[in-house]
């Protein structure tokens, strides 16, 4: 069974939250597919994961972009995994059915939106009731995560 991670943004964007989350998944040498709810969030990403750093930026590509099998991060609104990745990141309130593909699967969400967070607590529902193997984590004081209750 796929293990999912529920993430609740409350001090950080996702916009700031997702550049770090995809580092840790490349500083342990895997791949990720980022699933995003519309073209215009996925345009926005590529252009965030490009420019968050001054010291660098988040190899990545998507649709269009030619060699999706080479990318280490892919961007996606549909439900692919053209680069063989092992973790799967949802954004924008998106659930997947194919999530049981990826050893590891991230759900995101906005704790700042009431909506977004009883989502979010539907689809922890589901992915319990299914065997998943479910973590929820908060941000702490300095953005960093941590495993809560």
């Amino acid at each position: 069974m796929t293990e999912i991670g529920f993430y609740h943004l409350q001090r950080e964007a996702l916009e700031t939250a997702l550049p770090k989350l995809l580092e840790k998944v490349r500083e342990r040498g895997l791949r990720a597919v980022v699933l995003a709810g519309s073209a215009e969030r996925v345009s926005a990403l590529d252009d965030r994961l490009w420019t968050y750093s001054r010291e660098g930026f988040l190899p990545h590509g998507k649709a269009g972009d030619g060699y999706a099998a080479d990318q280490p991060i892919y961007l996606t609104t549909e439900p692919e995994n053209p680069n063989g990745a092992t973790v799967l990141v949802l954004v924008d309130g998106i659930d997947a059915d194919f999530k049981d593909t990826f050893a590891r699967c991230v759900d995101m969400f906005d704790g700042r939106d009431e909506a977004a967070v009883q989502a979010a607590r539907q689809r922890w529902t589901d992915a319990k009731a299914a065997g998943h193997t479910i973590t929820y984590w908060q941000q702490g004081e300095r953005g960093g995560w941590t495993v809560a209750g």
